[in-house]
Order: C-alpha cells, then sequence, then structure tokens
C-alpha cells in the first residue's frame, strides 16, 4: 500500500438512545451521566432531542437548543445537531407511553472510531455487528450465578 493515504473518517459508530423519563420534563440530572462521558472524551454527543407525548398521545419534539429546565446543551455542544431524523423519531416516539417524555440521543463511542479506523487501515473489515443490551448479558450472567448457586 505504498503511497496511499487513509483518511481519519469523522465519525465512527452512531448509537440512538431513547431515555425515558418520569414526566413531561426533564430533570437537569436526567443528563448528567452523558456530560460526564462527554467530559471524559469517551462520549460525543452529536444531537439530542426531546420527544414528549400528551395524555392524548400528541407527540411535540424539542431541539437540544430550546429543552427547558436549566439544560445548559445548546447547538454549538452537539458534535452533529440535525443528525436524528424524521424516520428516527417517527420510529422511537411511538415507544414513549402517553403523559410522560424521552430523550432521544445520538453518541458516537469515540474509541470505536479508533477501532474502526485501525480495522481499515490494516485490510480488514467489520462484516457485523450486534449490540447485546445491559438488561439482557446482566440477566444472563445472574441465571448462570443461580443456576451455579454461587
Amino acid at each position: 500500500m505504498t503511497g496511499s493515504v487513509i483518511e481519519t473518517p469523522p465519525f465512527g459508530p452512531v448509537d440512538l438512545y431513547l431515555l425515558g423519563l418520569p414526566g413531561e420534563l426533564p430533570d437537569p440530572d436526567a443528563l448528567s451521566a452523558l456530560t460526564e462521558l462527554t467530559g471524559s472524551g469517551l462520549l460525543r454527543l452529536l444531537d439530542l432531542l426531546l420527544i414528549s407525548r400528551s395524555a392524548a398521545g400528541e407527540t411535540t419534539i424539542v431541539e437540544a437548543a430550546e429543552v427547558p429546565g436549566g439544560f445548559e446543551i445548546g447547538a454549538a455542544g452537539l458534535g452533529a445537531a440535525g443528525l436524528i431524523g424524521n424516520e428516527d423519531v417517527d420510529g422511537l416516539a411511538a415507544l414513549i407511553p402517553d403523559g410522560t417524555a424521552a430523550l432521544l440521543v445520538a453518541v458516537e463511542l469515540v474509541y470505536q472510531r479508533d477501532l474502526a479506523e485501525k480495522t481499515a487501515a490494516s485490510g480488514a473489515e467489520l462484516l457485523a455487528y450486534e449490540r447485546i443490551p445491559a438488561p439482557v448479558v446482566n440477566a444472563l450472567l445472574d441465571s448462570f450465578v443461580a443456576e451455579r448457586g454461587n
């Protein structure tokens, strides 16, 4: 590969998280884990929306810069404001119970960008990727412990 230049991609894989909130407005502490991880450099917050559903099931979408309740995240603090599309919102908003709200966040786990870059540079390619949700992993491990009597 003499003479070839491998460019660093601007983004790695992006995960969307729908974080359910107990009411229609978030508590400022609802984003503390995200802001702490962002500050550590492990995570890059790319986009954020507040989606609320009224008791009648009507959906309201609020951009990050307009989120009430003490949030200090504006569009300038996001790595790719506008990344979350209408199809993402439409597909996930139905999961929010009436009378509550959720934060829909797009995040990049920074180490994944580095891993993707090094994998590509080696000539290898990612053939599949699957995430196992934490509750599933923990329930499975708990069942192993219960079976063994530990």
